[in-house]
């Protein structure tokens, strides 16, 4: 397929996804061919119209469509010179700006998106998912290759996933980056300065991106989704200042004050301390979305009672993790009774149970809170969060122990406390090589890569009467999934024991 052909497709996606309407047609046209260094093109806009209908409506499908079209772009403009250098990082460059030039101004996208709000939340946020696949801001065919299943345990079904999403760099981008000027604009990747950025070698470009304002406590904050979508509708919400994250009173307030506005999702924060924080501590911001992870559907395994809290219904989730609930009609309530769970636990010492507040004057307790509409209740869980460091335990004692560091030795952030899994790309390849060497009987510890898994798979063999082709892929999948379990076992600041129960209890007695 020559250029030109390319072009008329791609405008007819845009027109086909509504990017753009029929009285676009000949702008967007003209407007990629100033960008591809072309001063003509053939087409008639009903001819464009009929080749919409042509394209496919199946989601997946669709996101073929684009990379086809896209990559046929890219490859010219390689050979053209218009991209510098043949790489992924430099073509992501090259047809963000491409797509970006199919995106309505922001005015716009946030007028539709409020015509939409007036008649339904669900109805705006359906609009502005689908805009940001079809912008190609979220790389559906990027998704697509993202290895996910789902592993049942004793604390239900918990999420996996080998996130291929991200693009790897190649050497010579990493040596690019490395070489070129710094930038301290945007100031991060959560500030709204990103809105129609070009980007970098070292900051992905976001011509096509969109933010829309919400009012959050009187203040202004952004709400988009996030490029990776690890979940459905997985967004985010960020300050419009580049201000800390910080786990207080106005957290919880803010927290519900989303769901108030979007009651059909939930929204949480990652805590404010290194090791059990989130990855981006320097600009506060939420995560939410449109989904039911399998903490959220954990029951309250036993309740308990705060003296003056009658009308908050109070209880322990039965999670691997150690979760507070509370529920009620009345937000104000509950985020009372949250605010004295909170100043509590930052003060908080059990040296039986290794819980310590502080060590020299250093603070380790802090709360990783979700929040949510759950019927005519508001509910709020507020996970329990220790960073202390031991030398045994010198990534932290509430951290992947260093025996499931063949499979997670990442923090454990927000999305993996609600019980999804975001486990390193290296796992797919990995993964690969364990089953055929699982399945010839060969000795892994002499294998560089498989090395580190020898003494997992030592353990697991054990279990199964016969590992054979039909159920290694099951099995693998299986025992990562109990491997998952751990590690979130691990990051519980009270164990699954008689023992840590009973600390547990001795902490919600103290609230009284």
């Amino acid at each position: 397929m020559n250029i030109q052909d390319s072009i008329v497709n791609l405008v007819a996606y845009a027109f086909k996804t509504e990017l753009i309407e029929e009285s676009d047609i000949i702008y967007a046209v003209n407007s990629l061919l100033i960008e591809l260094g072309l001063d003509s093109a053939e087409y008639e806009i009903g001819g464009i119209k009929e080749l919409s209908e042509k394209i496919p409506e199946d989601e997946a499908e669709l996101g073929r469509y684009l990379e086809s079209l896209l990559k046929e772009i890219d490859d010219y403009a390689v050979s053209k010179g218009l991209i510098e250098n043949d790489s992924v990082a430099y073509r992501d460059l090259f047809d963000t700006k491409i797509m970006g030039l199919l995106v309505e101004r922001p005015s716009a996208i946030i007028k539709k998106f409020n015509d939409k709000y007036s008649n339904s939340p669900e109805e705006a946020t359906d609009y502005y998912y689908n805009l940001s696949k079809n912008s190609d801001y979220i790389r559906r065919y990027r998704i697509a290759k993202d290895v996910k299943w789902v592993s049942p345990t004793e604390y239900g079904d918990l999420d996996i996933t080998i996130n291929l999403s991200k693009p790897e760099k190649d050497p010579k981008a990493i040596a690019a980056a490395r070489n070129a000027k710094q930038s301290g604009y945007p100031k991060c990747q959560l500030c709204w300065e990103n809105e129609g950025y070009s980007g970098r070698l070292d900051h992905p470009a976001r011509e096509n991106h969109r933010i829309i304002p919400v009012t959050i406590q009187d203040s202004k904050w952004g709400f988009q989704y996030s490029p990776y979508v690890y979940y459905n509708e997985h967004c985010i919400v960020f300050n419009s200042q580049h201000i800390p994250m910080k786990i207080e009173h106005n957290t919880f307030c803010k927290l519900f004050d989303f769901v108030k506005q979007f009651p059909h999702y939930f929204v949480g924060s990652n805590a404010d301390l290194p090791i059990v924080g989130g990855s981006i501590l320097s600009h506060d911001h939420f995560q939410g979305g449109h989904y039911d992870f399998a903490m959220a559907k954990a029951p309250v395994e036993r309740s308990f009672n705060v003296k003056g809290f009658e009308d908050v219904s109070s209880g322990i989730v039965k999670w691997p993790m150690s979760v507070i609930r509370l529920s009620g009609k009345n937000t104000d309530r509950v985020i009372e009774l949250a605010d004295i769970i909170l100043n509590k636990w930052r003060g908080y010492t059990d040296e039986e149970a290794f819980i310590f507040s502080e060590t020299e004057g250093t603070p380790h307790n802090t709360i990783t809170p979700i929040a949510r509409k759950r019927g005519d209740n508001y509910e709020l869980d507020l996970v329990l969060r220790n960073n202390i460091t031991t030398d045994e335990h010198p990534l932290g004692v509430y951290h992947p122990h260093a025996e499931l560091h063949h499979i997670k030795k990442e923090n454990i952030g927000l999305i993996e406390v609600m019980g999804l899994a975001v486990l390193p790309a290296r796992l797919k390849g990995e993964m690969a090589q364990l089953k055929e060497a699982i399945l010839n009987g060969e000795d892994l510890r002499k294998d560089e890569v498989l090395e580190k898994h020898a003494d997992w798979v030592d353990l697991f063999k054990e279990k199964y009467d016969s590992i054979n082709k039909e159920n290694i892929d099951l099995i693998i999948q299986k025992e990562i999934g109990e491997v998952f379990m751990h590690v979130l076992e691990d990051a519980g600041v009270y164990k699954r024991t008689e023992q840590g129960q009973a600390a547990f209890d001795r902490f919600t007695a103290s609230l009284c």
